[in-house]
């Protein structure tokens, strides 16, 4: 059972967010409190709904009151980018914000430090929960906002054979492909549903986390019987219509919490400077996800 923070909230316990809209779904409160108590850490880990109109003000204000850091989740991650005094190395290259950190300098002013883990912590996830090999698989890709972005920039960096993506506006996924044409100019992507089998059918979209949502992908242009192994980036619920229907078909599935695990690790080690426990963090992911 994922442990609980033996430190009373006072006037020097430290703070962590994640913002998003919806943002009642998210474990990652549970997933860094318990990290936190773990570590022995007076630290603790809150989630705001925040409009996408309101986030420039709403990083301000966890700026003022000194935050440690933040996550930011659907639809922040391309907002972010014009919004925080510094990129990584990491959202430089993957073109996102998905993790904030406030740093003070001798001056007084507190500098906003934007980082992407969402990339590494897909991959893990992919190679650990469905053993997939991403060089020279052939991908489709749904989905063209932050998170579907970030995942076809890596893995074209990762080598894929094939990458297919499709986005309800077709525009996006073609300016992605763009990008990966310069970026990665030996790996082919193709805007639209392949004809034939692909190893991988990943659905970067957030379709699948309200019970009335639409499946993200289109069966009359693609049918799940031809995909070896769907992930879905939405962990709650923690089977979505695609994944059910993708079992059914007989593919090998899994869903996003190994992604944010590995992402929200990351988080972790870039605030407080110290190894996530990770076991403990997928343990009461799960806990909160499957009510184990």
């Amino acid at each position: 059972m994922p442990q609980t923070n033996a430190n009373p909230i006072n006037a020097a316990t430290r703070l962590c967010a994640v913002l998003g809209s919806p943002i009642r779904h998210s474990a990652s409160p549970a997933m860094h409190n318990a990290a936190f108590a773990q570590l022995g850490l007076n630290w603790r880990y809150l989630a705001f709904e925040v409009d996408p109109k309101n986030l420039r003000a709403a990083i301000a204000g966890a700026r003022a009151m000194q935050f440690v850091g933040l996550n930011l989740t659907v639809p922040h991650k391309l907002l972010a980018v014009e919004m925080v005094d510094e990129l990584d190395i990491s959202a430089q290259i993957w073109g996102a914000v998905n993790t904030i950190k406030f740093v003070s300098e001798a001056t007084g002013h507190i500098r906003a430090v934007g980082y992407n883990t969402d990339a590494e912590g897909l991959a893990n996830s992919l190679h650990e929960d469905l053993g997939v090999n991403l060089r020279g698989a052939k991908v489709l890709l749904l989905g063209a906002g932050g998170a579907g972005r970030t995942a076809a920039l890596k893995l074209a960096a990762e080598n894929v054979g094939e990458l297919f993506l499709v986005n309800r506006t077709t525009s996006k996924a073609a300016e992605i492909a763009g990008e990966i044409r310069r970026q990665f100019p030996s790996v082919p992507v193709t805007v639209g549903y392949p004809s034939g089998r692909v190893d991988l059918l990943l659905n970067a979209t957030s379709l699948g986390l309200k019970t009335d949502d639409a499946s993200p992908l289109d069966e009359k242009q693609f049918s799940l019987s031809q995909a070896a192994a769907v992930y879905d980036m939405i962990y709650r619920p923690a089977e979505t219509k695609l994944l059910l229907a993708a079992k059914v078909a007989g593919c090998k599935t899994a869903n996003g919490i190994g992604m944010l695990v590995h992402q929200g690790a990351k988080a972790f080690e870039i605030w407080t400077g110290q190894i996530a426990p990770v076991a403990e963090m997928r343990r009461a992911v799960e806990g909160s996800v499957y009510g184990v």
